[in-house]
């Protein structure tokens, strides 16, 4: 032992202490002797390098390392952090071995030394035990929140004031009041509290007449009186429908960037004025938004599509394009039915588990499982009235075939140039034709339009007809009806006569583009054939037997909502005896596509060759076609709804951190378990799984539904609801002001039948609704904002009870209900470029509710009135105030026109002289006298300047735009 070390000398005694103490990593965690110890080894290293990214204030990637039942759960990215007995395969050791810059842990400062990284390893190995009841941390309990937890009624409280309460609500606002040592203002004077109801509940100003017979009615319920005579008005509909299109994003557009327009969305919003003014039992509110195919309220349903969406042809035509779109158009559904009833973020845990609520991700896509089979897409109306309105349309249609017939003695019989064609083909190969004429006779046919073309021939026998496009106006072409007539005018292209169909190529979108609807007898985009190549393609048909056919005709579609995809280039071949294709029509003899005959509107069919008398016919017979396709259309789009279709539900998986190409585990449908108990199997019919949900949500068990909508209510009487958060009601959101009232309310509202009205009647006839607004500085140095209610909080009217009261006072109000929306700019959707229209006439003139609402495009005048554009969900528009609303008030084409509208009804009622105009003025828009300062001032005005200028300063005045 000539080189032994000193330390080595002896194996006896002290000397084998002094030398496993000199071993590498000997000590408290030597890995050669015993087990490693969790708090005492493995803690420090994860506080030391871990929790600063993965403990109590912050957990990347979803991943919390501080408590036992967190770190082996694992984060987003991966399974289990930990795996027991298994190192190698543990994510947490993977990450901190790792020498990738995107994957090793930590990814900053310091890293784990190898001695540490040795430790980690064996204590994994040896099992990862980690104690019960060592963490340092608590995991809070999500589920223990006010809000999931069951209503329950409160007593009303005992108040020293027993004088100023009128009902149980006074008593919750008075005792918080009492608590902090502050009194209610002063009642509001009749004139006060009868502006602000009809405001709030009609969004209307009273007239003068009404305000005279209110001050004088002394009957001991006219408050009652008053507040159930606005409950019957139509109007009231109108006014509360919009707080609620507020919250589910209604818009006439289909939004992202093509923004196109969503024709048949306005029964939706029809179908919420109606059921508002009804007093539809809330509880059937929202069955009926959920499963109203079923229950008889078939736009109802519209409620489940009112978010943004992308229209097949708008996503990539690779699948995770689709798959990823397919996602987006769940997740907006689950989103709207989270917030709108439940006042959750529910959405929020699409990609991980929800970071505050108690929600998983596992949770959200079994949400998502309830509307698996839902489609954005028009579905026909099953009404009384939508049933007369298709037979109306049936009966124009034979009208309008019978008029075709006719018109067609008078269509030009095509005349191709396969010489001209030939030329085409060699200009589209980047040469010159050789055969190329100047002075060629004009085309006598009409141009190619998108919705209507026809193509007449020489009547031939034969099995087979071949129609192909050599060019469109944009990318894949289609066509949503070829039909092909025999000499007895019968459309023998259809498949239901046997015909046979094949193409060049499809481009499917199913129930959508797909081959078998160029024949199936039905129009529109949403049932048409798309080729698979860009700008040409060919269908061919073959008929059961032989047949002698004269006429083709064929649109992109007959609806005319698209004028993309059109051939604009196009051949038709008929097959002779002997399967020899010959030419019989193409477009070489229409006007040019884009040539001025196209711009002017020319005619569907050209008159060129006729007879003064033929030419006269022809015109009658043109403008008779034209009248009943503009009826057929009506007809046809009030048989129709933006309000979903419904299919064999998707597969739902678990997708890990949201993405589809990343599914994971199949989910069933079910709802959160801290709301409660509702699993339904995976088979589960599509029709069935929507019913289920609905009733879920009207559960008097359910502690969200009722607390959320009696809380809306609130917010549209007085400005913010108890809980001043209204579609927020988890663990970010704020808490309520007045708990026990909320409940209390909730109780009530449900014990009432869910009556919406029976709530009004309670919150605006309360002593806390019926205060004036007079300021108090004590009682604002406490409550700046009034939440407390020691006032009634003053607050400006929305943008669209400004717009609807200045023409209510100008006189031109149209009160027209229902239908399709008038315009606010120079087109109904698209990319860019909207031109706001500045005056307006007969339906312009009605309540802007029912303006066509293009999303993410303010209005251009109240828009500035802070009125949402339906990008998002807004569940309460906070007030701004800015110089542009002032200059829009004051200079806009709208305003000018309304006073001078204004000025003349005054001018009608009263006369010229000055003083009476004023008085009049006054009583109209503010429901008072002008006081005598006023009266000489306003009169001045009225002589320098003229009445409509007056109107004008009225209507920017804060009397005007607020209510009192």
């Amino acid at each position: 032992m000539k080189n032994a070390s000193p330390l080595s000398i002896t194996l006896n005694g002290l000397g084998f202490w002094i030398f496993v103490a000199v071993l590498p990593g000997f000590g408290s965690a030597n890995p050669l002797t015993e087990p490693i110890d969790f708090d005492r080894d493995i803690r420090p290293i994860l506080q030391t390098h871990c929790y600063a990214c993965h403990a109590a204030s912050k957990q990347k990637s979803n991943l919390r390392l501080d408590i036992k039942s967190e770190a082996f759960k694992g984060g987003d990215n991966y399974g289990p952090s930990l795996i027991a007995n298994n190192s190698s395969d543990s994510p947490l050791l993977q990450l901190v071995t790792s020498h990738d810059p995107d994957e090793q842990m930590p990814p900053e400062g310091e890293r784990l030394s190898p001695a540490q990284i040795a430790t980690l390893k064996q204590w994994i190995d040896e099992g990862a035990n980690w104690p019960d009841g060592v963490d340092l941390a608590k995991l809070e309990d999500r589920r223990d929140h006010w809000s999931f937890k069951p209503i329950q009624k409160p007593q009303p409280p005992i108040v020293q004031d027993q004088t100023w309460p009128r009902s149980d609500l006074d008593r919750f606002i008075l005792q918080s009041l009492e608590h902090v040592h502050l009194r209610p203002a002063l009642g509001a004077t009749r004139v006060a509290w009868l502006r602000r109801v009809s405001f709030d509940l009609i969004g209307l100003p009273p007239t003068p007449e009404q305000v005279e017979n209110f001050v004088d009615d002394q009957r001991q319920d006219a408050y009652e009186q008053v507040v159930d005579d606005l409950l019957r008005s139509q109007r009231y509909g109108e006014r509360w429908a919009q707080h609620w299109l507020d919250v589910v994003r209604y818009a006439d557009t289909h939004g992202f960037e093509v923004n196109t327009e969503r024709p048949n969305a306005w029964p939706y919003r029809d179908y919420v004025i109606q059921a508002f003014n009804s007093d539809t039992p809330y509880d059937q509110f929202i069955r009926q938004q959920i499963a109203g195919d079923m229950l008889g309220h078939d736009a109802a349903t519209g409620f489940l599509i009112t978010a943004s969406v992308l229209l097949p042809g708008q996503i990539g035509q690779d699948e995770p394009s689709k798959r990823l779109a397919r996602q987006d158009s769940l997740d907006e559904i689950v989103v709207n039915i989270g917030q709108t009833f439940l006042g959750l973020s529910i959405g929020c845990a699409r990609c991980h588990d929800h970071k505050f609520d108690p929600i998983s991700a596992q949770e959200y896509y079994s949400m998502q499982a309830f509307v698996a089979g839902v489609e954005y897409d028009d579905r026909e109306l099953r009404t009384p009235e939508a049933d007369r309105e298709r037979a109306d349309a049936e009966a124009l249609k034979t009208q309008l075939k019978e008029i075709d017939q006719a018109l067609a003695r008078y269509e030009p019989i095509a005349q191709p140039k396969p010489s001209e064609r030939a030329n085409q083909s060699e200009r589209a190969g980047g040469r010159e034709p050789t055969d190329a004429k100047p002075n060629e006779v004009q085309p006598a046919r009409s141009v190619i339009n998108a919705r209507f073309n026809s193509d007449r021939f020489q009547p031939m026998k034969t099995t087979r007809l071949r129609f192909t496009i050599n060019a469109t106006n944009t990318i894949e072409p289609c066509i949503d009806e070829l039909e092909i007539y025999d000499t007895s005018a019968v459309n023998i292209a259809l498949a239901s006569f046997g015909t046979k169909v094949r193409s060049s190529g499809d481009n499917i979108a199913p129930d959508r583009h797909e081959l078998k609807h160029i024949n199936d007898g039905q129009y529109g985009n949403s049932r048409s054939w798309m080729s698979s190549e860009v700008g040409k393609g060919w269908v061919e048909f073959e008929f059961a037997a032989e047949q002698t056919i004269q006429r083709v005709v064929w649109g992109r579609d007959r609806e005319g909502k698209f004028g993309d995809r059109l051939a604009t280039d196009y051949h038709i071949e008929v097959a002779d005896s002997s399967g020899q294709w010959q030419l019989v029509a193409d477009s070489t003899d229409r006007h040019p596509f884009g040539s001025p005959d196209q711009r002017k509107g020319a005619a569907a069919i050209s008159l060129v060759g006729l007879s003064a008398d033929e030419a006269n016919q022809a015109r009658d017979l043109l403008a008779q076609k034209q009248k009943l396709e503009a009826r057929i259309a009506a007809a046809t789009n009030a048989q129709l709804a933006f309000a979903g279709k419904f299919r064999k539900p998707d597969s739902i998986h678990l997708l890990n951190r949201g993405d589809p190409e990343q599914p994971q585990a199949e989910v069933a449908p079910a709802v959160p378990k801290v709301l409660g108990e509702l699993n339904l199997a995976n088979d589960s019919a599509e029709s069935d799984r929507r019913l289920a949900l609905a009733n879920w949500l009207v559960n008097p068990a359910n502690p969200l539904t009722a607390r959320v909508i009696v809380n809306r209510i609130w917010q549209g009487h007085f400005g913010s609801g108890i809980v001043e958060t209204a579609s927020d009601f988890g663990r970010t959101g704020t808490r309520p002001s007045h708990p026990e009232l909320l409940d209390w309310l909730a109780i009530e509202f449900m014990r009432s039948g869910w009556s919406i009205k029976q709530l009004h009647r309670t919150i605006v006839l309360s002593s806390t609704y019926r205060q004036s607004i007079q300021n108090n500085s004590d009682a604002a140095a406490k409550d700046v904002d009034c939440r407390l209610l020691w006032r009634f909080p003053p607050r400006r009217l929305e943008a669209e009870t400004i717009r609807d009261s200045m023409l209510a006072v100008s006189g031109r109000l149209n009160l027209t209900m229902f239908g399709r929306g008038y315009d606010l700019f120079d087109k109904r959707g698209g990319l860019s470029g909207f031109e706001p229209i500045e005056s307006f006439k007969t339906d312009g003139l009605r309540r802007m509710i029912y303006a066509h609402k293009v999303r993410r495009e303010r209005e251009a005048i109240f828009g500035a009135f802070d009125c949402p554009d339906a990008g998002q969900s807004t569940s309460r528009r906070r007030e701004s105030t800015t110089p542009i609303q002032a200059l829009n008030l004051f200079n806009s084409r709208f305003s000018i026109d309304e006073a001078n509208a204004f000025a003349a009804r005054v001018a009608t009622e009263v006369g010229q002289e000055f003083a009476s105009q004023v008085y009049r003025v006054f009583t109209l828009a503010l429901n008072r006298e002008p006081d005598s300062t006023e009266l000489a001032e306003c009169a001045a005005v009225v002589e320098q300047y003229g009445l409509s200028t007056l109107c004008r300063v009225v209507f920017n005045s804060n009397e005007f735009l607020f209510l009192p």
